[in-house]
């Protein structure tokens, strides 16, 4: 991709776009979705992509994802018109345009094509380990992402082939923890939780802690009746610290973490103090059961300095 007379953020674009797709493709073979948050087409592919390409990691394919919105330039660079469009490239060129594989066999057969005809490298005994570690990481953190958005269904689905692929990766595990936890699947999200314990791999490992509070926040949930009765029990004497906190657990366990935080954040405000700290104790819980590089979380956590420090 030229760089000449292009102004400061198109060259940054065209680096970016080289460090994370051209580098990478000199070696394997990368799988590029053009794609927009608003697209319905591109969410419904984007599973199948995903799945596919993590059980193709190993021989070499690598997915990556460009928002059309946030990469207007490397967009237009390859004349995209609509979306989704799917390219495979290798050594820095575009060898497939992949957008009409729609089913998983159809892209699976193509992608066979291409390693035939390709000199795609999984790598060496170390560096095949190496760029599995790579692949494993770059599917945690868009699993991490499409959970941040709201799709656990997706997400869960993701983690799990992570799960698959490395069964000793402990952000995977904890990740289809929280998902399923989302999904309203606290036993199956307990049995998964189980499993990643008794991995002698995982023993100790931070990221199992972080979803085992997420199971824990889980264990709260009642049902409307009584989130009803809670919720109205704290606001007719928001000064009865005790049903505030139950209020706010009842109300994150039924998934609505506003609420819960709103109601936390207004009892440390009140008395920060408060049962050894018993409100801001919960609510950094909270933040650790939903990630915290989550939008919401990073937004909440400056409330509560405001609070603390403000």
């Amino acid at each position: 991709m030229a760089s000449m007379g292009l102004n400061l953020d198109e060259q940054k674009a065209v680096d970016k776009f080289r460090q994370d797709v051209v580098e990478p493709s000199m070696t394997r073979l990368v799988i590029l979705d053009f794609w927009a948050e608003w697209c319905g087409p591109c969410k419904a592919l984007a599973p199948m992509l995903e799945k596919v390409a993590a059980e193709y990691a190993d021989k070499g394919v690598v997915l990556k994802k460009i928002d059309v919105d946030e990469e207007k330039f490397i967009a237009s660079q390859f004349q995209v018109q609509s979306i989704p469009t799917v390219y495979a490239m290798f050594q820095g060129q575009p060898v497939a345009d992949l957008t009409q594989a729609r089913s998983e066999s159809q892209f699976r057969q193509v992608l066979d094509q291409l390693l035939e005809k390709l000199p795609v490298q999984a790598g060496a005994a170390g560096e095949g380990a190496q760029q599995q570690q790579q692949d494993v990481s770059q599917f945690v953190e868009m699993a991490d992402q499409v959970l941040s958005d709201g799709d656990a269904e997706r997400a869960a689905g993701i983690y799990a082939q992570v799960v698959d692929m490395a069964p000793d990766n402990g952000a995977a595990h904890a990740g289809l923890v929280r998902a399923l936890v989302a999904l309203g699947k606290v036993e199956e999200a307990g049995q998964i939780l189980a499993a990643a314990e008794a991995n002698p791999a995982l023993t100790d490992d931070p990221q199992l802690e972080l979803a085992k509070s997420a199971l824990e926040l889980a264990g709260n949930q009642v049902d409307e009746g009584e989130l009803a009765e809670l919720r109205g029990k704290h606001e007719s004497d928001p000064a009865d610290m005790d049903a505030g906190l139950a209020y706010a657990e009842a109300a994150y366990a039924a998934g609505r973490r506003d609420e819960a935080a709103d109601t936390l954040l207004s009892m440390i405000e009140r008395d920060r103090e408060w049962s050894d700290g018993a409100a801001k104790a919960k609510l950094l819980q909270i933040f650790e059961a939903v990630g915290l590089e989550d939008e919401w979380v990073v937004a909440t956590r400056r409330r509560l300095s405001r609070i603390l420090f403000g």
